[in-house]
């Protein structure tokens, strides 16, 4: 029986167990950043969609006290399309809290408050057309 030690052999196999282990790691170590990177995606566009929530609501209670073309109003419209900005520019889409869902168009300038308020303004415009009109009529009889 041989006893002696050989060092050659050793050295070998240390190094295949090394090589294997480094292996794994490195095979192992890009999946693990991409799902914190994904975490860390989903962790952001849920604060994003928090803030928007967030300044819908403060929206709604500025119209609900203070009335749909008041300077609250406004002003508290103008934070809610900067929370959607943010969004748009980090994640290319933004939260609509009052459909509940994500949309990957830039088109909140058309939000129901908006619409609202471009449809009145032009009800507006066409009811002093038509008293312009009226008026025009009386003096000219």
């Amino acid at each position: 029986m041989n006893t002696q030690f050989n060092f050659a052999r050793f050295g070998k196999r240390i190094a295949v167990v090394a090589t294997f282990g480094a292996l794994c790691f490195f095979v192992g170590v890009p999946r693990a950043h991409a799902d914190d990177r994904d975490r860390d995606r989903d962790r952001d566009r849920a604060k994003c969609q928090q803030r928007v929530e967030k300044a819908e609501w403060k929206l709604d209670d500025a119209i609900r006290k203070h009335g749909e073309y008041s300077h609250q109003a406004n002003d508290r419209r103008r934070d809610l399309n900067e929370q959607r900005e943010h969004c748009w520019n980090e994640f290319h889409s933004y939260w609509n809290g009052h459909d509940r869902q994500w949309h990957d168009e830039h088109d909140w300038d058309r939000d129901d408050h908006d619409r609202d308020r471009d449809h009145d303004h032009d009800k507006d415009r066409d009811h002093g057309d038509h008293f312009r009109d009226r008026d025009y009529d009386r003096g000219s009889r």
